[in-house]
């Protein structure tokens, strides 16, 4: 289990790298669900625009 607690601690950097890998995942997925969130606004008017241009047809 050494081998264990010596990747925990970083060689004494833990406290500076766990919580730059937090911050990294915390933003990513920010990112992510900004980005799905935006994805699926423009698929909501491009449905809206096609289904307006049909009804002028």
């Amino acid at each position: 289990m050494t081998n264990f607690d010596s990747f925990l601690t970083m060689g004494g950097y833990a406290a500076y790298v766990w919580p730059a890998y937090g911050a990294a995942v915390v933003i990513l997925a920010a990112i992510w669900f900004d980005t799905e969130r935006r994805r699926r606004a423009v698929e909501r008017a491009l449905a809206a625009g096609y289904e307006s241009r049909e009804d002028d047809a």
